[in-house]
């Protein structure tokens, strides 16, 4: 009741209620990274209290980076079935309730059950996925501006909160810096029970841009009957689409070079190359805020470019700031450097994949393939996430990892210019609705 006014409100004054349905779930894609980014700042000081090795506790993340994608096709069906605020809510609780339990953890199987098991299932069903559904479900128009705001959110949240927790965890010890995270996911979780409502019809609208008496693109047309083997059903009618398998490959790529490595250790390299946790931490800040630029701007870009060309320059770009940050000397100079090239691209391929799978699969399927995806991604993020911390172990540098990434990042580039160009679609006008807000 109190969104269906709120919508009524908010409309007599021009403003579509999509917009607040997309800055809650801004807010939980926030937290949600936030989350997922914090143990990269911890990975010293749990081996400091209790002995764990690199290796040891990049196992217990990895194996959270790979729940966390696995999730997203099955988030999909969750989404569909219970609805968009029960979802951001569960996800939510699961998180919150696992960053605040680590807290008294003291043995690695706690580490594995509270930051591999809850951490990567609640953010998993509220990943990247639950943007690409929003983006679907409620626009039309500036769809592609829609998921570049929220993916932005997603990789700003990972990096912006980290100087933060850094300097919480040199002052305060690592347990302080849970707490606003825990704080923060209760608060949005109210947020998203107070707000968020599953399509435009719930509270008497067309989706954002959609002119009155057309007949909706959204899967409300036509609902996909969904349960849980619809997924692995859409994935076995999309696996041998050449499409799916570069963007597949693509994104596994994608996460290996980001998530998986430097959102995991990039704190720790630092400090094997004389930095301190809080200018490195202060670096992945600096990250976070170009990449909040270049995800929109990307957003902005792939409704209007060929989205293999973006696709193509994003990887390339990437792959020779992987090469350039191993010579950078960790200097001001040398990491700042990295940091505008490597920042501006750092998930700001998310908005012309899922354009390119949406233009393939359609509306319908967007979520589940672009959520099988997401898994590819999130399995890459794993592989490095692991990877790079069995390497330090043995050969007691990272530079090997990086050498690795930055190679498959130029790999990639050349793959997505094999994806079949789409044929290109008449502009079509907004309408009146998109005129406003």
């Amino acid at each position: 009741m109190f969104a269906t006014q709120l919508s009524a409100w908010l409309q007599r004054r021009g403003i579509h209620y999509g917009w607040i349905v997309a800055a809650v779930t801004f807010l939980t894609m926030l937290t949600m990274s936030a989350a997922l980014g914090l143990p990269g700042a911890m990975l010293k000081p749990l081996t400091a209290e209790f002995g764990w090795s690199t290796e040891q506790i990049s196992s217990a993340l990895a194996l959270r980076f790979a729940l966390f994608g696995l999730m997203g096709p099955f988030a999909a069906v969750l989404m569909e079935r219970f609805g968009l605020r029960a979802v951001m809510f569960a996800g939510l609780t699961l998180v919150g309730t696992g960053m605040a339990l680590v807290t008294v953890a003291s043995q690695l199987w706690q580490l594995f059950v509270l930051w591999s098991l809850l951490l990567g299932l609640g953010t998993g069903m509220t990943a990247l996925v639950l943007g690409a559904v929003v983006a679907n479900r409620w626009f039309v128009a500036r769809r592609g501006l829609v998921v570049g705001m929220l993916t932005a959110s997603a990789a700003t949240g990972q990096l912006a909160f980290l100087p933060f927790a850094a300097w919480m965890i040199e002052n305060w010890g690592w347990r302080s810096a849970v707490a606003p995270l825990f704080v923060g996911c209760v608060s949005i979780a109210v947020l998203a029970v107070c707000l968020v409502r599953n399509r435009p019809s719930d509270v008497g609208l067309l989706p954002y841009g959609e002119a009155p008496g057309t007949q909706p693109a959204t899967p409300a047309a036509a609902p996909m009957v969904m349960n849980f083997g619809t997924p692995f059903k859409v994935l076995g009618e999309v696996i041998g689409n050449k499409t799916f398998l570069i963007l597949a490959g693509t994104f596994f790529i994608c996460g290996l070079s980001t998530n998986g490595l430097v959102q995991t250790h990039f704190i720790s390299l630092c400090g094997d190359n004389g930095l301190g946790a809080v200018p490195a931490a202060s670096v992945l800040a600096m990250m976070g805020a170009f990449d909040f630029v270049g995800t929109i701007l990307s957003g902005w870009l792939s409704d209007r470019y060929d989205n293999r060309k973006l696709l193509f320059w994003y990887y390339g770009l990437r792959g020779l700031s992987l090469f350039w940050l191993p010579h950078s000397e960790f200097s001001i100079y040398g990491l700042g450097l990295f940091a505008m090239f490597y920042g501006l691209d750092w998930i700001a391929t998310v908005p012309p994949t899922v354009k390119l799978a949406g233009a393939t699969f359609g509306p319908q399927k967007v979520g589940l393939v672009f959520g099988w995806v997401f898994a590819a991604h999130q399995l890459g993020a794993a592989t490095a996430a692991y990877g790079a911390g069995f390497a330090r172990t043995l050969l007691l540098t990272y530079t090997p990892a990086l050498y690795a990434a930055g190679a498959a990042c130029l790999l990639a580039s050349v793959l997505v210019m094999m994806i079949r160009r789409q044929a290109p679609q008449a502009a079509k006008p907004a309408g009146p609705a998109a005129a406003r807000a």
